[in-house]
């Protein structure tokens, strides 16, 4: 399985204010949150990396 996922650096993590907390913006079914809480390494299939930059990229 490849390394775990750091979900500070995925566009899908957000603060929310309401709850005054940070949560994912994906809605996890039963089993993969379950890969989720139970293995250190898991690799989400969601996982986005935030990149500021790369909107820039698109544009030139």
């Amino acid at each position: 399985m490849p390394n775990k996922t750091n979900c500070e650096e995925c566009a899908n993590y957000y603060y929310d204010e309401e709850a005054d907390c940070y949560c994912c913006d994906i809605d996890l079914d039963e089993d993969e949150m379950q890969r989720f809480l139970t293995y250190s390494n898991y690799a989400c299939p969601y996982f986005n990396r935030y990149d500021e930059y790369g909107i820039v990229r698109k544009q030139n």
